[in-house]
């Protein structure tokens, strides 16, 4: 990878909030690197080495949440389809009871 290329990730990198301490270390060491201008090929293939098993387990972990929350908006779309559904139930009752109940009125029952 071209310095430039490789100064752009470490860059990259390290505007994530890192807290795993062996990242933290790769990301120190590789800053250090790039600041000098001391970047080796054994330094850099560790460090991305270091990149890839950190952001495949983050990416991971980002793909697990995900999938819970939309396991969980699932659930809250099928109770609010199921609420306006026994919505829509009670208006018909309602509606219907007012009929009945208009029509006794009509009938000149006075009784409360």
């Amino acid at each position: 990878m071209p310095d430039d290329a490789f100064a752009r990730l470490v860059e990259r990198v390290g505007q994530f909030h890192i807290t795993d301490r062996a990242m933290k270390n790769a990301q120190q060491k590789a800053q250090d690197m790039v600041r000098v201008g001391a970047v080796d090929a054994a330094g850099e293939a560790r460090y991305i080495r270091a990149v890839r098993t950190y952001f495949n387990d983050f990416a991971k972990e980002a793909r697990a949440h995900l999938r819970d929350i939309d396991r969980r908006l699932e659930h809250v779309n099928q109770v609010h389809f199921n609420l306006s559904a026994e919505r829509g139930v009670a208006v018909k009752r309602i509606e219907a009871t007012q009929s009945v109940l208009h029509d006794v009125l009509a009938l000149g029952d006075t009784t409360p």
